[in-house]
């Protein structure tokens, strides 16, 4: 009995040797060496983990940095938009590079479509989420285009930077926003859209996305786009195109010359944080009497 004791010891004994040499060999041909400047990239970042560079979290967005920098030599093309530029640099130089300036963007809704514009024909009646609304019917105005209005981009939004207007029935997005793009991601009808900025806060868009002909656009929403093109003859700078009956202002072409905005017949093109034209017209004479040049 006792030699049968001593014999499985000693089986079980070699038998957990053996196990653990293999398993130290296998541990050794697959161990990962993580690059240590992963943590340190990490560690800059605002760990808000929110999506908007397009990596599942910091530390994927930390990896893809250090791999880029290595494959690379550059992070052209890889942005946190929570941290901004001040981010950006203190990330390329922990890793010996330059980033350059990004400039800043914020989330536009581009649709018009309030309870005033676009009165409801229906009533819906269902699961109170813009997703399912959107795959069961166009919308209480018609307009298959437009926005829903159920929220699903507030409920999206982890910095609290829009919100749902009672008065208009459509979401505003608030000066905090970061672009981060989830509110972007969570409208079935693609009418939020990121955009720069720009001077002064300053931008220029055609808040309408309906492609429908401009009768039918306009019998379901009296500020929609028409398609009419005036807005692209009179543009200076080719920053307008027309497409499906819908014109969109190219942002990185744009200039906010402003000649677009009263040709529209529509109202459907909006300038957001300029002066009142007649204020313009009067810091443009001041200008020509005392001779300064902007």
């Amino acid at each position: 009995m006792d030699s049968i004791l001593i014999l499985a010891v000693v089986s079980l004994s070699t038998i957990g040797l053996v196990s653990a040499v293999v398993l130290y060999f296998v541990a050794q041909e697959f161990k990962v060496i993580e690059d240590p400047g992963i943590g340190i990239v990490e560690e800059s970042l605002p760990a808000a983990n929110c999506g908007g560079c397009g990596f599942a979290g910091c530390r994927n967005f930390a990896e893809a940095l250090v791999k880029k920098a290595e494959d690379e030599k550059s992070i052209e093309g890889l942005n946190c938009p929570v941290g901004g530029s001040d981010v950006m640099k203190k990330v390329a130089a922990i890793l010996g590079l330059v980033a350059s300036e990004a400039e800043p963007l914020i989330a536009v809704v581009r649709c018009n479509g309030s309870f005033g514009h676009a009165p409801a024909k229906v009533k819906y009646d269902g699961p109170g989420t813009c997703a399912f609304a959107h795959n069961l019917y166009a919308g209480t105005s018609g307009c298959a285009y437009g926005c829903l209005g159920l929220g699903d981009c507030v409920v999206s939004c982890n910095f609290d930077a829009i919100f749902m207007e009672p008065e208009t029935g459509l979401p505003v997005v608030k000066e905090n926003c970061i672009a981060c793009g989830a509110c972007v991601k969570a409208c079935p009808r693609g009418i939020i859209e990121l955009r720069t900025k720009g001077k002064k806060d300053r931008r220029i868009y055609v808040c309408c996305v309906n492609e429908e002909k401009g009768g039918p656009a306009r019998k379901n929403c009296s500020v929609a786009c028409i398609g009419c093109g005036k807005c692209v003859e009179v543009c200076p700078f080719e920053a307008i195109t027309l497409i499906e009956n819908l014109a969109y202002i190219d942002f990185d072409k744009c200039k906010l010359c402003r000649k677009c905005t009263p040709v529209c017949p529509t109202e459907a093109i909006h300038e957001i944080n300029f002066p009142s034209r007649k204020e313009k017209e009067a810091e443009e004479l001041s200008n020509k009497k005392t001779g300064c040049v902007h």
